[in-house]
């Protein structure tokens, strides 16, 4: 990555402001900041209709708020996409699905220690998106074939446009649709995930980062991914040994781990505060020490510090009618409060960060 953790701060990138001034202020604020996305602001920036702009097929109702696929309009469209593919900018993001993109860029941000971008990853896409028979993509194979192909453009060209303005740039791929991959009724298991996940990160020409706040496999997780993972690990409370050795092994190849330590939900942030997620985080890290052969500021050299997840309704929906799924990842609060949460887990994140620099003595963040 080219970079030390050292505990710096970033978020994710879906916000639920409508100011976007003030979305941008909050990810400027933090170590390492990114491109707010915001739903509330425009459907086309929900993560789903953002990263399927160009993606043949493709139907995006904005009235009903709805995106869809079309098999009839994806082979009329393809011979014109196969034309537009050698243009990089038919993989650029466009004002009208961000419309804080092209703001982020204009800021001054190469003197941070790194900067980052997201985009919905193919898997989860894959699930999400359906057909006419309400049938996801994920099952057709040479849709999925393409959609890989597509999305692995998507990420060079966002990542050549990132590193133009900061030599760190990097962007990590949203997929709570590798938490799906091992139910046994998804029809699209974690093996084949694995063999297909792997060869598209061979694809990109930044690094390999995932970023998912589902329930994680964190082994199977850091085998696919060489630079960057980042999950909930609030969730988990006690992280288990059997995860140790898998952790060490990843850090020791040089990849770094954003901790999702702060809870954006209203019911767990207010029995937290900063002193207690610190605690909670270094009593991760002790286990990884204990049951492996690196030290805990070893793990904090190569940690970020982030909240646990967004707070949006329905954000990180897999499946076409996984009620379970939704149920488990979206938030039950309405808009002002989302607002007030995300900025109240963000001013906890640098309270955290300074905790454990202080601690264990990573005094420098770049």
């Amino acid at each position: 990555m080219n970079f030390k953790g050292n505990c710096q701060t970033t978020a994710m990138g879906i916000m639920p402001h409508n100011d976007i001034e003030k979305a941008l202020q909050l990810s400027l604020g933090l170590d390492i900041p990114f491109w707010p996305q915001l739903p509330h602001v425009s459907y086309y920036e929900d993560m789903y209709v953002q990263a399927s702009e160009h993606f043949p097929g493709i139907v995006v109702d904005i009235k009903n708020q709805r995106l869809s696929f079309d098999s009839a309009r994806f082979e009329a469209e393809l011979a014109e996409y196969s034309e537009k593919m050698a243009d990089v900018s038919t993989f650029s993001l466009t004002n009208k699905y961000s419309v804080v993109y092209r703001q982020f860029l204009s800021k001054d941000i190469h003197e941070y220690s790194a900067i980052r971008g997201q985009i919905i990853g193919p898997v989860s896409f894959g699930f999400k998106v359906c057909d006419e028979n309400n049938m996801p993509i994920i099952y057709n194979d040479s849709v999925r074939t393409l959609l890989f192909d597509f999305l692995s453009r998507k990420v060079n060209a966002q990542y050549a446009e990132l590193k133009a303005r900061n030599k760190h740039a990097f962007v990590w791929m949203d997929e709570p649709g590798l938490g799906w991959v091992f139910s046994g009724l998804s029809g699209y298991d974690d093996l084949i995930a694995k063999r297909e996940y792997k060869d598209f990160l061979k694809s990109l020409l930044g690094p390999s980062a995932l970023h998912l706040c589902a329930n994680v496999n964190l082994p199977y997780l850091l085998i696919m991914v060489t630079d960057l993972l980042s999950f909930d690990a609030y969730q988990m409370e006690i992280l288990p040994k059997g995860y140790a050795a898998s952790i060490a092994k990843f850090l020791k190849n040089g990849g770094i781990i954003s901790w999702g330590i702060v809870p954006t939900d209203s019911f767990a942030l207010e029995q937290e505060s900063p002193e207690k997620l610190s605690e909670l985080l270094h009593r991760y890290w002790a286990t990884i020490a204990a049951n492996s052969d690196i030290t805990i500021k070893q793990v904090a050299e190569q940690a970020l510090i982030a909240p646990a997840r967004c707070c949006l309704k329905n954000s990180g929906r897999v499946g076409a009618n996984n009620e379970q799924a939704v149920k488990d990842i979206s938030g039950s609060c309405v808009l002002q409060s989302e607002e007030r949460l995300v900025e109240m887990a963000l001013e906890y994140l640098k309270v955290i960060s300074d905790i454990l620099r202080k601690e264990l003595g990573l005094y420098n963040r770049s």
